[in-house]
């Protein structure tokens, strides 16, 4: 991807600096409560769909409810983003760790028991979920002076969301074939709550550094120069994926076989999860912003080439090869959003730019829905392009180099 030195038949992916980084006990400690804690993000929304759809017989029902989870879950981030910046996380973890297990307790009685849709349980659901991914980044920034350190710290983070996002939707079906969706619904609470109490036994907590205030804006990170620019970005790009996930269901529909798309998807995270240890285990030339846009530019010509592909191991193979630079977008922009704000402002400012993700992936979802009503794959994929696109110009000429 980007250019840096291969002197010497230095290998693609290095793993000396992952090795630097894990030697610390509090590192491993908090990778390994955030695997299990975070675990519920790939396994939640489907697992409540999939409930949802056997208890009451209705897939509108199903996806009601999951879009009011994820709901709940962009609403509530900001705002547990704001109490751990000022309070640190171990109030906001306490709380999330247990009301959480218990929403998607009461969402699985409630709808055996009456038969509704509970969908506003399912929005509990979201807005319960325990913020392990804005603690965890938020304490590498302070944590990890070393600015290498610390990208390949947010690199390691991206692939362990790649490996969720492949294991969840696994877990779920291994549920729904020998036991029932029910049982996902509460092995994603079991993990949740888990993942809270191992995160706050860990030495993140304990020496967790409260930053002092140097403003009172209302805005937060909000009323930070550059900030705003960088959260509509994250919107573009973030849409690319949801008409990607669409588009791709849309392209294995039409293949004749909808279990192609789980085949294809996975092609993308494996290729996300290797260019993102290639990216954590080198340095870079190019500045955060340059390189942000030079990233959404290739994912963007990557998705054009993929919306032109028919056959499938060519679709397969663009689609492994455009996965590449997929995590390595999502570092820089973590990286960007660790340097657009102040210190007092970081965990809000992660949160924030996950509500961006999590709306443009539904804005992405919902536009290529509707083009699929008149439209074949393709023109979902060209939208994923255009997203991509787009964001990477708005990159370029909004963005300062950082």
């Amino acid at each position: 991807m980007l250019l840096c030195s291969m002197e010497n038949g230095e290998p693609v992916i290095s793993l000396t600096r992952y090795r630097d980084l894990l030697q610390a006990r509090d590192v491993r400690e908090i990778f390994a409560a955030s695997f299990i804690g975070r675990l519920p993000i790939g396994i939640t929304g489907l697992a409540v769909l999939l409930f949802v759809q056997a208890a009451l017989g209705s897939f509108a029902q199903g996806g009601a409810a999951a879009a009011f989870y994820m709901a709940g879950l962009a609403i509530m981030a900001p705002i547990f983003g704001r109490v751990i910046d000022r309070r640190g996380p171990r109030a906001v973890l306490s709380a999330t760790g247990v009301l959480f297990p218990m929403a998607l307790i009461s969402l699985v009685w409630t709808i055996e028991r009456f038969g509704a849709p509970a969908i506003l349980l399912a929005a509990a659901v979201g807005a319960t979920f325990p913020p392990i991914t804005v603690c965890m980044r938020t304490y590498f920034r302070q944590r990890l002076a070393n600015e290498l350190l610390l990208s390949t710290a947010y690199s390691l983070e991206s692939v362990l969301i790649e490996l969720i996002f492949i294991l969840g939707p696994v877990l779920v079906a291994l549920f729904v074939a020998f036991a029932s969706p029910a049982l996902a619904v509460y092995f994603a609470a079991a993990c949740g709550a888990a993942g809270a109490l191992l995160f706050l036994r860990s030495a993140a907590v304990r020496t967790w550094k409260i930053e002092p205030r140097t403003s009172a804006r209302l805005l937060g990170p909000l009323g930070e120069s550059g900030f705003i620019p960088l959260v509509i970005v994250v919107l573009c790009f973030a849409a690319a994926f949801g008409f990607l996930e669409i588009g791709v269901t849309a392209y294995a529909t039409e293949s004749g076989s909808v279990a192609l798309a789980g085949l294809l998807l996975g092609l993308m995270s494996v290729g996300s999860a290797f260019g993102g240890l290639a990216y954590g285990s080198r340095s870079w030339r190019l500045p955060l912003a340059p390189q942000f846009s030079l990233l959404l530019a290739l994912m963007g010509v990557g998705l054009a080439l993929l919306a032109l592909a028919s056959h499938p191991a060519a679709f397969a193979a663009i689609g492994f090869a455009t996965g590449i630079v997929m995590a390595p977008v999502l570092i820089v922009q973590s990286m960007l959003v660790a340097k657009s704000v102040r210190p007092e402002h970081t965990a809000e400012a992660f949160t924030w730019s996950a509500s961006a993700l999590l709306a443009g992936v539904g804005l992405g979802l919902a536009g290529g829905g509707l083009l699929l009503e008149t439209h074949r794959s393709s023109a979902a994929i060209a939208g994923a392009a255009a997203s991509a696109l787009a964001g990477a110009a708005l990159a370029r000429l909004t963005l300062r180099n950082r």
